[in-house]
């Protein structure tokens, strides 16, 4: 039986498989297929954004390679950057003793 860890890295690798390769390259995400990514599973944070390069501006930075691709390495980049953020928030939220 899978680890808690273990069944966090099957769902990221089979969130990535569920968007890569929709526009060809299965081992990447498009631009396009980024954005169907960002609208869909982190749908809150794209609600809230009020500039609509932020998401253009995000593909780019993550783009490690500038082949206007992610492939799973950058989108791992991209989930590790928001698990930070949420840690931090956490951390900045949570009571002291």
């Amino acid at each position: 039986m899978p680890t808690e860890t273990e069944r966090c890295i099957e769902s990221l690798l089979a969130v990535f498989q569920r968007y890569a390769g929709r526009e060809g390259d299965n081992c990447t995400l498009s631009k396009r297929e980024f954005l169907a990514f960002m609208n869909t599973e982190l749908a809150a944070f794209t609600k809230n954004q009020k500039d609509p390069g932020v998401m253009d501006r995000m593909m780019k930075k993550l783009d490690l390679n500038s082949d206007g691709q992610l492939d799973f390495q950058e989108f791992l980049n991209l989930i590790g950057g928001i698990a930070v953020a949420c840690h931090n928030t956490l951390l900045v939220n949570t009571p002291r003793p």
